[in-house]
């Protein structure tokens, strides 16, 4: 007969299938109504070189799809974005959201912004939309709050697994990049979650890939040293990228003072039309862009570069004003094009074949998202997945590394995390209390509590050390309990005393020796 805690996890991976296939439907609509309305709206930019009357109803329907979603973000502020910020707040107990009011103004929202053509990617809100399915669940299944992280965990794995067909990358991402816990009932779970949406998405999508690019050739060792070059300066643009994002909602305030946050949103949407207007192929996250790379290898090099720019820079725009959308798409098909720019110059130069051309369309996506993001496992994933190809692990694995380390010594950090913590500081008053609540802390190798004791560490406000998860057994806690690498403290403290011990800001009493 099973025990216990393998009936938890027996009965965790169900409620794990039955929440995936629930947002595997509700993401799976999401980015088949994105697909159609973009086409439509690619269509209108087609039909405005005929007439300009076309091109002035095109700047009516944005001025209206910008109030529409303005209103939709006053009414609920944290749709605004990718939203992967905001589940990760509310996975650290950092953040309260109504699942409900996400679940609808964030699908509405993002289909009206994502099909405008603005350069957002799904992915994000796919995310936040399985977390608010996830959040729904527990919140009227579960009693336990630690339970109703759990499934708040699968809603999320299983919405990236719809939005790009990647289940073992979202397994990944959730537990790398979002929740940083690797325990049992928390990756069955997202696994199970992520595995049966990613059933209803390939029912409706198909089985292909969805940047398949093809028969990808083993790159050969004696060229390894381009993909070096070639990585760091992607992870030099990455650092770029994080820190201009980041400064973004500040340089709207600047320009447009007089302007609410909610509607900052009608600005990128008026900003896009010449775009539409001038290549709407170009207009959307990105994935055909990658798809179609291959096609445009006889352009002029800085003709590729040109476009790297302006979608870098409207890609600033689209996302720094505020309106729901991701950043995974345009991440990949900005490494993706630059790395293909940059692997033509070499070819050019005749220090490539021309036939590994399409090895660094793979590459760059993989060293832009690792250093981007931070999370270097999740890149190889994601991307192995998406193209549909193993014969690359090697070198994706190096040109993450190095991407991830240039960022690293550059001083960048995990975007998600940034953004996370600048959405806090700047909602702090509205969303925080000084009441104690319980966390959870997962203790890393470079965190100054490894290898102390609970009573040397200084508490600011009244803390308390309830229990420590070590593996499979929980530990009741004394003074002289020593603190170990990979430790998980379950705590009832602030939020603000959370926030200190998160942010590794650490002081020990005078018995520390």
């Amino acid at each position: 007969m099973p025990n216990k805690l393998q009936l938890d996890h027996i009965i965790f991976v169900l409620k794990g299938v039955l929440i995936g296939l629930i947002v595997g439907l509700i993401v799976s609509t999401f980015r088949w109504a994105i697909e159609k309305l973009l086409n439509l709206t690619t269509q209108l930019y087609r039909l405005s070189h005929q007439s300009f009357i076309v091109l002035g109803l095109i700047f009516i329907i944005n001025i209206v799809i910008g109030l529409i979603v303005g209103w939709f973000i006053y009414q609920q502020p944290h749709i605004s974005g990718s939203g992967i910020p905001e589940v990760e707040g509310q996975l650290n107990n950092q953040l309260q959201t109504s699942w409900w009011k996400i679940l609808c103004y964030k699908f509405l929202g993002g289909i009206l912004t994502l099909g405008a053509g603005l350069i957002l990617g799904r992915e994000g809100p796919s995310i936040q939309l399985g977390a608010a399915v996830g959040q729904g669940w527990g919140k009227i299944f579960e009693k336990k709050d630690s339970n109703q992280k759990i499934t708040l965990a699968a809603g999320a794995a299983g919405g990236l697994a719809a939005a790009f067909n990647a289940p073992l990358a979202s397994t990944f991402f959730i537990l790398e990049e979002i929740y940083h816990n690797f325990s049992p009932l928390i990756w069955m779970s997202a696994l199970a979650s992520s595995l049966s949406a990613d059933f209803v998405s390939m029912k409706l999508f198909g089985l292909t890939p969805v940047l398949h690019l093809g028969q990808i050739p083993n790159f050969p060792l004696n060229n390894y040293w381009i993909l070096f070059i070639i990585s760091i300066i992607l992870g030099v643009c990455g650092y770029f990228y994080q820190l201009i994002l980041l400064k973004m909602p500040q340089i709207y305030h600047r320009i447009f003072p007089w302007l609410p946050r909610a509607f900052q949103g009608i600005v990128a949407l008026i900003l896009i039309i010449p775009l539409g207007f001038w290549q709407p192929h170009l207009l959307g996250g990105g994935n055909n862009l990658i798809l179609n790379l291959n096609a445009v290898k006889n352009l002029p090099i800085i003709t590729l570069v040109l476009i790297f720019g302006l979608r870098f820079i409207v890609s600033m725009i689209d996302y720094g004003s505020g309106l729901p959308g991701g950043i995974f798409l345009p991440i990949l098909s900005l490494g993706a094009l630059l790395s293909f720019s940059l692997a033509l110059v070499f070819i050019r130069l005749q220090l490539l074949s021309p036939k590994y051309l399409v090895n660094f369309i793979v590459f760059g996506m993989v060293a832009f998202f690792a250093c981007i993001g931070k999370a270097p496992f999740t890149a190889i994933l994601l991307i192995t997945e998406m193209v549909g190809s193993l014969n690359h692990l090697m070198p994706l694995a190096l040109a993450a590394l190095i991407a991830y380390i240039t960022v690293d010594l550059l001083g960048g950090d995990p975007i998600y995390d940034s953004l996370l913590r600048k959405m806090l500081k700047e909602n702090q008053p509205d969303h925080f209390s000084d009441n104690n609540q319980i966390f959870q802390l997962t203790i890393f190798h470079n965190n100054p509590l490894v290898d102390h004791q609970i009573k040397e560490i200084y508490w600011t406000e009244p803390s308390l050390v309830l229990k420590i998860k070590r593996g499979e057994h929980e530990i009741i806690p004394h003074g002289k309990t020593t603190i170990r690498v990979g430790d998980i403290l379950v705590l009832t403290t602030t939020i603000q005393e959370y926030q200190r011990l998160k942010e590794k800001n650490v002081f020990f009493t005078s018995s520390h020796t």
